[in-house]
């Protein structure tokens, strides 16, 4: 549910985190992904599409509370810029590009 679709698949990716964090900490297994031409075939989904329904793709994005390191090639013009305003927002750029990062992941927005 949402305002919006972009709202209502934020809502369903916040939703999924706390299914699967409750599930695992009751011992129970999550399911593997299904991909998305599978999920189509399914009965039920058929039935609701059929029936106006919409189908969304919500992927799953935990975070884990770990750094992990990357080695990204980013346009040196860009570089600078990222730099540039993470220096302007006091940020460390690592910082500043998981910032961006949860604002255009739409699973992770808050």
């Amino acid at each position: 549910m949402g305002e919006t679709v972009e709202a209502a698949i934020a809502n369903a990716a916040e939703a999924m985190r706390d299914w699967i964090e409750v599930t695992i900490e009751h011992g129970g297994t999550v399911p593997d992904a299904r991909p998305l031409e599978a999920v189509r075939k399914d009965a039920d989904v058929l039935q609701a599409l059929g029936e106006g329904a919409s189908l969304a793709c919500v992927p799953l994005v935990r975070e884990t509370g770990r750094p992990a390191k990357a080695n990204l090639s980013i346009d040196a013009g860009i570089l600078s810029a990222i730099d540039s305003e993470a220096s302007r927002r006091k940020l460390t750029r690592s910082a500043f590009i998981e910032l961006m990062a949860k604002h255009a992941l739409p699973e992770l927005a808050q």
